[in-house]
């Protein structure tokens, strides 16, 4: 299915500034064609398997981290049980080699099954993995890198908050991307009960089932794909849905997440939860006026609400700072626990 879709503009050659002054500035996803191919961790893993895991293993610090294990019968997509209540995969915890090592004994094994890690924190379980492979591109920036790696796996179409910078290492990825718009044709699943945190698509794309699911045709349509290598890494604006695979018998990839936004301003997705507790219910009437208080206060569809008022008189409507972002936290404290 993906084969088939037009691919992600690549870019090459990038640096800091033509990062910052032609993508990222375009607001869509671009291949960023051997960015990180001068990592001494890609040139270790260009060998094998075992090449790739041993270099991993030597700079673990030993600690605990889980990993998501999916039978054979899965086939690497990682899942909700057919029931809806649990998932079709177990989680283990273990040292990041320990769980190389156990990669090694099980690959090219009949009936192996797929075994995924996710987001460890660099700087924690390897710190000298972080200072041998460096990614100039977000000097500066609260990106902390994450080590993700296993397997054959498929992770479903996803959202994340933050802007996304992911870096293949060993391995191959295929990533299928949807733009934001495409929200009502993904069939998304529940909220609040997820596989890794964020909320993702119900659709198969390997076999979409378009009888039950018959917008995701328009999702398609407004799809792209890229297949990376080692070297090769990917950027994913904020709020962009893709799906990952990694195809490989060992995979290994490094992303960094960052957000302009200030630390302590809050979950846009909490508020939205806020939202549908406080406002989804109302009659359709009052939904559209709370939908018109949105767009006016939140989204600022006609500029600045508080232009008309002093500084002095604005309130909780004045420039965002530290201290009003306090305030209005404590705001909204007060104003949940009398719930």
């Amino acid at each position: 299915m993906t084969a088939q879709l037009p691919p992600i503009a690549e870019w090459h050659d990038v640096t800091p500034g033509s990062f910052a002054g032609e993508i990222v500035p375009r607001g869509a996803p671009a291949v960023l064609r051997g960015l990180v191919r001068d990592w001494p961790a890609v040139a270790e893993s260009r060998g094998s398997g075992d090449a790739a895991r041993a270099y991993l293993a030597g700079l673990d610090r030993g600690g605990p981290v889980e990993a998501f294990i999916a039978p054979a019968q899965a086939h690497g997509r990682y899942f909700y049980a057919d029931d809806m209540r649990g998932f079709n995969f177990e989680r283990r915890k273990g040292t990041i080699a320990e769980i190389l090592r156990f990669l090694g004994t099980i690959e090219g094994r009949d009936g192996a099954p797929s075994v995924y890690v996710g987001s460890a924190p660099i700087p924690e379980q390897m710190p000298d993995f972080a200072a041998a492979n460096r990614l100039a591109l977000l000097a500066g920036k609260p990106a902390i890198p994450r080590l993700w790696f296993g397997n054959e796996s498929v992770v479903s179409p996803h959202f994340d908050l933050s802007d996304n910078i992911a870096c293949v290492v060993a391995g191959r990825r295929r990533f299928t991307l949807f733009p934001p718009d495409q929200l009502a044709n993904l069939y998304v699943g529940p909220l609040d009960h997820t596989m890794a945190g964020q909320p993702a698509s119900m659709v198969d794309l390997a076999a979409p089932d378009f009888d039950r699911y018959p917008r995701f045709r328009e999702a398609l349509a407004a799809a792209s794909a890229a297949e990376l290598e080692p070297g090769d890494a990917l950027y994913i604006p904020a709020m962009w849905w893709h799906q990952v695979e990694a195809l490989a018998p060992f995979n290994a990839l490094v992303n960094y997440w960052w957000d302009d936004a200030p630390p302590d301003a809050g979950s846009p997705f909490e508020a939205m939860i806020h939202g549908i507790f406080a406002i989804a219910d109302l009659p359709p009437e009052r939904r559209r006026i709370w939908r018109r208080m949105f767009d006016h206060y939140v989204f600022r569809e006609e500029g600045d609400p508080a232009a008309h008022l002093a500084p002095e008189h604005r309130g909780i409507l004045a420039p965002s700072s530290p201290p009003l972002r306090a305030r209005i936290r404590q705001f909204l404290i007060r104003s949940l626990s009398r719930l």
